[in-house]
């Protein structure tokens, strides 16, 4: 049977969390189909075809979907899963939200944040923040997946010629509806995809200080901008931008944390990253623990002296 990756997209492109996906998909079975479940959805689901290593492309285009609820993707995915030996999505928001739903609807169990796959039943996921991992074997068909797309190097988003096949919608359940989305606009790389991440925390003391100090280096690096729960719990940044066990998982090339003591829970969302610079002014702080560099000063004085040296 064939395996099933649920895109992630905005209806006119495929969200990075989806290649990942796709690589994991790959480890499981070679034929792999996608769905690309939305509402005026042409374009997203035209780039999907060309994705490297997919053999199909489920297109339903209905209104149903163009929000993603869960309770409708749910019942799409749960109309399709007995062609499937197993269906995957990112564990970012979006997968967390609909394969849930999707699993209960179908009576099966859902393996959540999969970081390898070591057979056709048998997954390893991460518990106790990152601290431990378990391996876990399930008999369960279809097997239902969320992957963390940390542990999977993307598939090429181009170089595939898959066909669009157009299938029914499950239509509307009527159990939810859309009322509106408060999305924070910028010109900055998605904080999950980016190469370059700066973040900050509780040390900052201000939101204000996140737009003097934290924004024009940024700007420099052409970083995205991430937060501790702490400097997002204090009202410093909007939510989508908090790294962590209860926010986004990261592994860019570089990490710089600013002013972040390295709670477990920060930990968990960015022990991935390949090269971690920390600085903060408690020598004792976790956050050196892990760190590849780290620099031992007030923020409020080594910023400065960091904005001006990339400045020069």
């Amino acid at each position: 049977m064939s395996v099933l990756v649920i895109a992630e997209h905005d209806n006119s492109s495929i969200k990075p969390s989806t290649l990942p996906t796709i690589t994991a998909a790959r480890a499981l079975d070679s034929d792999v189909h996608v769905l690309v479940a939305g509402a005026g959805s042409d374009e997203a689901a035209s780039a999907a075809g060309k994705i490297h290593g997919i053999s199909k492309v489920l297109h339903c285009d209905d209104a149903a979907y163009e929000h993603g609820l869960a309770e409708n993707m749910g019942q799409l995915i749960a109309k399709i899963a007995p062609d499937y030996s197993h269906i995957l999505a990112p564990a970012s928001f979006f997968g967390k939200n609909i394969l849930p739903r999707a699993a209960a609807l179908v009576d099966v169990q859902q393996i959540s944040d999969v970081s390898a796959i070591e057979g056709a039943d048998t997954f390893v996921r991460p518990i106790y923040a990152g601290n431990g991992f378990e391996t876990v074997q399930i008999s369960d068909t279809p097997k239902m997946l969320t992957i963390r797309t940390t542990g999977f190097d993307p598939v090429k988003s181009e170089g595939g010629s898959a066909p669009v096949e157009n299938i029914d919608s499950a239509d509307d359940t009527g159990l939810t509806e859309f009322v509106s989305r408060e999305l924070t606009k910028s010109e900055r790389p998605e904080l999950t995809a980016a190469d370059i991440i700066i973040s900050g925390g509780r040390g900052l003391a201000s939101g204000e200080n996140f737009e003097k100090l934290i924004e024009p280096i940024a700007d420099k690096l052409s970083a995205a901008i991430g937060a501790s729960r702490a400097a997002v719990d204090a009202g410093y940044v909007p939510n989508d931008y908090q790294v962590g066990q209860t926010g986004k998982i990261v592994a860019p090339n570089l990490y710089i944390a600013v002013g972040i003591s390295g709670a477990i829970q920060h930990l968990a969302g960015m022990k991935d990253s390949k090269v971690i610079v920390a600085i903060n002014k408690d020598e004792e702080a976790p956050i050196f623990q892990i760190s590849d560099y780290g620099l031992v000063g007030d923020l409020f004085e080594i910023l400065p002296e960091l904005d001006k040296a990339l400045s020069a």
